[in-house]
């Protein structure tokens, strides 16, 4: 009988080890994976906010450069924001699936990685 007792209560020992170390595990997963993603997404967020600043200074640049070209300032910042208009249309009807899927795809394969 005392046998059976002392093996029960290892068992029961064993199994609440496996249930620390699995919550161990569990929380290390998601600390390398946390981190992981962080790591990726700080520096591409640094170079997308290097890339937008350089578009916003080609944009003014080109915005003066057609408003100084019709007459007016203004005609130039007009016809920059009508491309971006009809970009953001083509964007929506023809790319959105598209870029839907890229961006699910991506962050599957860094969520798996």
């Amino acid at each position: 009988m005392e046998d059976n007792i002392r093996l029960i209560e290892s068992l029961l020992e064993r199994a609440s080890e496996y249930g620390k170390t699995s919550y161990e595990l569990a929380k290390l997963n998601i600390v390398d994976k946390t981190s992981d993603s962080i790591s990726t997404f700080l520096p591409h967020s640094f170079i997308i906010g290097i890339i937008v600043s350089i578009l916003l200074f080609i944009n003014l640049g080109v915005s003066l450069w057609l408003g100084e070209l019709l007459g007016r300032i203004y005609y130039g910042f007009f016809i920059v924001a009508g491309v971006y208009a009809l970009l953001a249309l083509v964007m929506h009807f023809f790319l959105r699936k598209f870029l839907k899927r890229f961006l699910y795809d991506y962050m599957i394969r860094e969520m798996l990685k």
